[in-house]
């Protein structure tokens, strides 16, 4: 009686996206046969059966019984075919829904469910096995043979996204059919145009965080996880976070020795367009890629310092990327807060979790005793570093939710094994360039009370991108889940909401920092003796 209360399929895949043609004769040998046992039965006579429900009796075995119907020779071939292959699997979905009905007659002493369970529930499960198997039959794939190299690349990336898209409606369309449709009507004759067809795709997805890699931008993109990149040497940001100007990309670092200082541009600079494109309305993200290019290559700047507009050619080189800056700053007031390590985190690269360890051991040392972490313009960067950095000032607590369409996927916790400052006060500082891996490590921190957070509302970057490389050294970067913070909250487009504001006039470097700290009359002065409260 089990099979009686089941769906008949129930498929992930037939729920998200159309079938393929090998998922449909999936549902049929796996999730449909599996139910009800075959048993042999005469090729025809389930597809007369079917043909003439409006002439069977209550108990359609008559019809079962009866010569093949001249109907069924004006079927298409395909359609003929696949009523032979599967008219055992109907006549045994009829018998195992007869015994269901009379299971279900025997608590209904009048028969009442009879009619509906034979002619009315057998009719519609059967119909729907046949309009799975039509479909089926009649579906035809593109021939792999006709296939060119440049359709080859392009399902490559399709098939990447099918795969690991987090959002399996694909924004609501069928991502199978775009797949037939722009195989016969998209150009990809060349290179070019496969990438464009690539990226036509993507944004059908309507999601800024999913696009396409040339393979320049791919390998550098590697490469800067990996501590190294190529480019100008430039930390940027959204300039509302230093002095409020309502649009352009703020320059929140410059490299040492790197092109942009030796050039004079400072923090607080802004960038006001890169090559001839202007950055007004221009995403921190799309900058970054435009500032990065091959060594040796040039790119060309407009920068705004103070009431002075000026062009820039840098020429892009290699640039060691030190994610950690760090500094002792001493503050008269309380014993307790007379030493605080301030630590400035601006990338999440391979070498981040072990760099903020040096920084606390190091500022130990000096006898300090409360830390203040700056993720301000960290737009992230590897999601491993930011779990690992949460463990170091976490002993217990769950640090993020991993979901998909589904729910709840997996769960990150910290357990105390890589835990070196779980007890020290803390503070971290955050802003509207604070994003993606610093959005996760800030809502840990927050939602398990570890530590009090200081700014504005961060970027809302609520979702979780993996980098897939293709076959010509190109590649994607697709949003493979969402996360919630500990305390459940989606903060997607949303951002982490912080504890207490910062004065607007608050520095953005270290010793910017300790000033402020230490001068009781700057506009920019927080309270030393109250910075680590929590009320």
């Amino acid at each position: 009686m089990a099979t009686c209360s089941r769906p008949l399929f129930v498929s992930d895949a037939a729920s998200s996206a159309s079938p393929s043609r090998a998922s449909l004769r999936r549902l049929h040998t796996v999730e449909v046969v599996s139910l009800w046992e075959p048993l042999p039965r005469p090729p025809l006579r389930a597809a007369y059966c079917f043909a003439q429900t409006k002439q069977c009796s209550r108990r359609s075995t008559e019809c079962l019984a009866s010569g093949p119907s001249p109907s069924v020779s004006r079927l298409t071939r395909p359609v003929r075919r696949m009523l032979s292959r599967y008219s055992s699997l109907m006549i045994t979905l009829h018998g195992n829904l007869s015994r269901c009905y009379k299971a279900m007659s025997a608590l209904r002493p009048d028969g009442a469910s009879r009619h509906f369970m034979s002619a009315g529930f057998g009719r519609v499960v059967l119909g729907v096995v046949l309009v799975m198997s039509i479909s089926a039959a009649s579906y035809t794939a593109p021939s792999t043979s006709a296939l060119t190299e440049e359709n080859l690349l392009f399902l490559e990336a399709w098939r990447a996204v099918d795969r690991a898209y987090y959002d399996k409606s694909f924004n609501g369309q069928s991502w199978f059919r775009y797949r037939e449709n722009a195989l016969r009507n998209e150009p990809m004759n060349t290179r070019e145009e496969t990438y464009a067809a690539i990226k036509k795709m993507l944004s059908t997805l309507d999601d800024p965080f999913t696009r396409f890699l040339e393979p320049e931008k791919l390998k550098s993109l590697r490469s800067g996880t990996q501590g190294a990149l190529t480019g100008v040497g430039l930390s940027i940001g959204y300039p509302m976070a230093i002095n409020g100007s309502p649009s352009g990309v703020a320059v929140m670092t410059a490299t040492p020795g790197g092109p942009a200082e030796k050039a004079g541009i400072l923090p607080g600079d802004i960038i006001l367009a890169i090559d001839d494109r202007s950055t007004e309305d221009m995403d921190i993200y799309d900058a970054a890629e435009r500032l990065q290019g091959p060594e040796g290559s040039s790119v060309d700047l407009s920068i705004r310092s103070g009431t002075n507009t000026r062009h820039v050619v840098l020429k892009r080189q290699t640039v060691t990327l030190n994610p950690v800056r760090s500094r002792m700053c001493e503050i008269p007031g309380s014993k307790d807060s007379s030493k605080i390590g301030y630590i400035k985190l601006t990338t999440f690269n391979q070498n981040a979790a072990e760099s903020v360890k040096e920084a606390i051991k190091t500022l130990r040392d000096n006898n300090v005793k409360s830390f203040v972490l700056d993720l301000r313009n960290n737009s992230g960067g590897l999601f491993p570093e930011g779990i690992q950095i949460a463990k170091i000032w976490m002993d217990k607590g769950v640090i993020v939710y991993i979901c998909d369409s589904q729910g709840v996927r997996d769960i990150y916790e910290a357990d105390g094994a890589d835990t070196i400052a779980a007890s020290e006060p803390l503070v971290v500082l955050v802003n509207k360039g604070t994003a993606s891996a610093s959005e996760i490590l800030a809502g840990a921190l927050k939602d398990n009370k570890r530590a009090v957070v200081y700014g504005e509302p961060t970027y809302g970057k609520g979702k979780i991108q993996s980098v897939f490389g293709l076959s010509d050294g190109s590649g994607l970067a697709v949003i493979v889940a969402r996360y919630e913070t500990p305390a459940h909250t989606d903060i997607d487009k949303v951002g982490v909401i912080p504890d207490r504001p910062l004065p607007a006039s608050f520095p953005t470097d270290e010793d910017g920092f300790c000033s402020c700290l230490k001068d009781s009359t700057a506009a920019c002065n927080l309270n030393a003796a109250q910075l680590f409260a929590r009320s």
